[in-house]
C-alpha cells in the first residue's frame, strides 16, 4: 500500500526544491505545481495559453461550413492524408512533423491511441526536439515511451484502455518539435504556450535523470489523494423529506473548503445521483448547482472510483478536494428533488486562505438534455463563460439506445473570443483519455480522468457484454492539473454529437472552473431536466 505524504509537509520540501530556480519554470516546478491544490484556485501569475495540436480533420474550417465541420476523418492512413504539420528528411530519413510551436512553453499531456484495437505495439519511432536542437532530448518507441512502461513512470504516464497517455512536463525555452519515424494515426500533444521571454528552464535528460526521486513522490501522492491539510470540520446528519433543503453556514471570514464529503443510505438507488443537488454559495453568490453524481464524477448511480481531486467510495461516501475560497461568508445546502426522504451526512473540513488579487471562487454546473437528435450532427455546448477564470474539468455520462459506438465527436474549445478553437480534439473518448470506444467498454480510472461506468447489455442473451456494443449509459471524467485552461475574457466548450447511428440519446454533463465574482455562465438551475432521467434501452435491467 502506497504512504500517504503529507500534503503540507511535502509541498514545504518541494518549495524548498523549486525556489533556488526563483521564477523559472522547470521539471520540478511543474511537477510541484500539479500537486499543489491552491495554485489551481488562484489565476496564474505566470500568463499562457494552453493549446493542442492534433490530427483532427483539416477540412474543418468554420461552424458555417456544416458538412467540413463535422468531417470525421480525424487520422491518418494514407498518404494523401494531411492531418500533420509536414514531412521532413533528416539523414535520408523522413519524418512526420506533428507539432512545431515557436516560443517558450511546455507539453503537459500527451495522447497516443493503439494502432488497432488489439495491438498495443508499434514499430513507429517517436522524437522530441527541443530549442531547435537537431537531436532530439527524448526518443523511443511511440507508445512504450509515453504509457508508463518507459522512462516516464506510472502514474505520470500509463497505459489507458487501448491508449498511451503522459502528463509528464517537458518544458521548452524557445521551440518544440515533434516526429514521428512514420505516418502517424490519432494524436494528441497538449501544451502551454507562455508570453515571449518568459523564463524557462529547458527539459534536458540530466534534469529529468536527478528529478526521479521528486517524480515518484509526486506519483505517490497522487495515488494516495487523502487530503492532508488541517482544518475545523463542519457536519450536517439529517433526513430530508421530498422537496426540501438542508443547509450548514461556513464560518465568517477569510477561508477555504478545503475536502466536502456526502454520503446518502439511499444511495443504491441510482435515481438519487441526479435528484439529490448540491448547491453552495460564497459572499452572497450561488456558484455552485449540480446533481451529486455528476459533481462527485460518478454519473447516475453510485460508481466507485479514485480521482485527484474526487473519490467515490463503495459505501456510498462521495468526497471532493477541490480548494474553495472564499472571504467573508458561505453555505452548503443540500436539495432533495425525489418524492421519497432521503438520509444525508454531509461534512466539510474548513481552512486557512489569504485572499489576494489572483483567488478566484470555485464554480460547478449542470447540463442534462434528452431527447440529443443524432441527426443532424451537432455540436452540444457543455458550457460558456464571460470573464475572468480558469476551467478545470468535467464530467459527461450519457444514455445511448443503441449498439453502435456513440462518441466520434470531438472537442473544440475558443478562448478569448479566438476565431478557430486553441483546442480541436479526435473523439470524446480521445478527450476522456481512452480510444477505440467501440471496444473500450471497460471500467478504467487514473489521478485525472477515468471511465466510472459503462454499463453494456445485450437484451439477447441477458447479460452483460463486451466488443462493439455501447448502448447503456457510460460516464467519463476528466480533471485538470497542468492543463487548466485560463481565459481572460471567455471560454467557450463544445462537443460533437457524432454517433454512428441516427437516434436519440441523452446527455447530462457537470463542468467545473474557477473565476471571479463577475465571471458569468451560460448554465442555469434546471431542476425539471434534472428530474428528466434518460430510460435505459428496451431489455436492460436496472442498475
Amino acid at each position: 500500500m502506497i504512504k500517504t505524504i503529507h500534503l503540507l509537509v511535502f509541498l514545504a520540501f518541494t518549495a524548498t526544491l523549486v525556489a533556488q530556480d526563483d521564477d523559472v519554470i522547470s521539471i520540478k516546478s511543474l511537477l510541484n505545481e500539479m500537486i499543489d491544490r491552491d495554485a489551481i484556485a488562484r489565476f496564474p501569475q505566470t500568463n499562457f495559453r494552453l493549446k493542442q495540436e492534433s490530427s483532427y480533420n483539416r477540412a474543418s474550417k468554420t461552424p458555417q461550413d456544416t458538412v467540413g465541420w463535422f468531417i470525421n476523418k480525424d487520422y491518418n492512413n494514407k498518404e494523401t492524408d494531411h492531418n500533420f504539420v509536414r514531412t521532413e528528411e533528416k539523414n535520408g530519413q523522413k519524418e512526420w512533423v506533428l507539432m512545431n510551436h515557436v516560443g517558450p512553453g511546455a507539453v503537459v499531456r500527451t495522447w497516443m491511441p493503439f494502432l488497432s484495437p488489439d495491438k498495443p505495439n508499434t514499430d513507429i519511432q517517436i522524437k522530441i526536439y527541443l530549442d531547435g536542437n537537431t537531436e532530439p532530448v527524448l526518443e523511443g518507441n511511440m507508445l512504450g515511451l509515453l504509457d508508463g512502461t518507459g522512462e516516464i513512470p506510472f502514474p505520470l504516464a500509463h497505459q489507458s484502455l487501448r491508449s498511451a497517455v503522459s502528463f509528464f512536463p517537458i518544458p521548452y525555452a524557445k521551440s518544440c518539435k515533434i516526429t514521428t519515424s512514420e505516418m502517424p494515426f490519432f494524436y494528441q500533444f497538449t501544451y502551454r504556450a507562455y508570453d515571449d521571454y518568459t523564463p524557462i528552464k529547458t527539459f534536458t535528460k540530466e534534469d529529468f535523470n536527478s528529478a526521479i526521486p521528486f517524480t515518484k513522490k509526486v506519483g505517490e501522492l497522487l495515488l494516495a489523494p487523502e487530503n492532508a491539510v488541517k482544518g475545523n470540520e463542519i457536519s450536517l446528519k439529517t433526513k430530508l423529506r421530498s422537496t426540501k433543503e438542508k443547509s450548514i453556514e461556513l464560518p465568517e471570514g477569510n477561508a477555504a473548503i478545503r475536502e466536502i464529503s456526502l454520503k446518502l443510505t439511499e444511495y443504491k438507488n441510482p435515481e438519487v445521483m441526479r435528484s439529490v443537488i448540491l448547491k453552495i454559495e460564497f459572499d452572497g453568490e450561488q456558484t455552485v448547482w449540480t446533481p451529486i453524481g455528476d459533481f462527485f464524477g460518478s454519473g447516475i448511480g453510485l460508481n466507485p472510483f479514485q480521482g485527484w481531486y474526487r473519490t467515490v467510495s463503495e459505501d456510498g461516501t462521495m468526497t471532493c478536494r477541490w480548494v474553495m475560497p472564499y472571504q467573508k461568508i458561505g453555505k452548503i445546502s443540500v436539495v432533495n428533488l425525489g418524492k421519497k426522504s432521503i438520509n444525508i451526512d454531509l461534512k466539510a473540513t474548513i481552512g486557512a486562505w489569504k485572499w489576494d488579487d489572483q483567488s478566484m471562487y470555485f464554480n460547478a454546473a449542470w447540463k442534462g438534455q434528452y431527447p440529443v437528435a443524432t441527426r443532424p450532427f451537432s455540436d452540444w455546448n457543455y458550457i460558456t463563460l464571460k470573464g475572468r477564470g480558469v476551467y478545470v474539468g468535467d464530467a459527461l455520462t450519457v444514455m445511448n439506445p443503441v449498439k453502435k459506438w456513440w462518441g466520434e465527436g470531438d472537442e473544440k474549445i475558443w478562448v478569448d473570443n479566438e476565431y478557430f478553437p486553441s483546442i480541436f480534439g479526435t473523439g470524446t473518448e480521445d478527450y476522456y483519455g481512452y480510444s477505440w470506444g467501440g471496444k473500450s467498454t471497460d471500467f478504467y480510472e487514473h489521478p485525472f480522468h477515468a471511465q466510472t461506468k459503462s454499463n453494456v447489455y445485450n437484451k439477447l442473451n441477458r447479460k452483460q457484454t463486451k466488443g462493439k456494443n455501447t448502448s447503456g449509459y457510460s460516464t467519463e471524467t476528466r480533471t485538470r492539473a497542468l492543463d487548466v485552461m485560463p481565459f481572460s475574457s471567455s471560454l467557450k466548450l463544445d462537443m460533437e454529437i457524432w454517433s454512428w447511428t441516427d437516434c436519440e440519446m441523452g446527455y447530462g454533463v457537470g463542468v467545473y472552473w474557477y473565476g471571479d465574482k463577475q465571471t458569468t455562465s451560460n448554465r442555469v438551475p434546471d431542476e425539471k431536466e434534472a428530474l428528466n432521467i434518460p430510460p435505459l434501452p428496451e431489455g436492460f435491467p436496472n442498475n
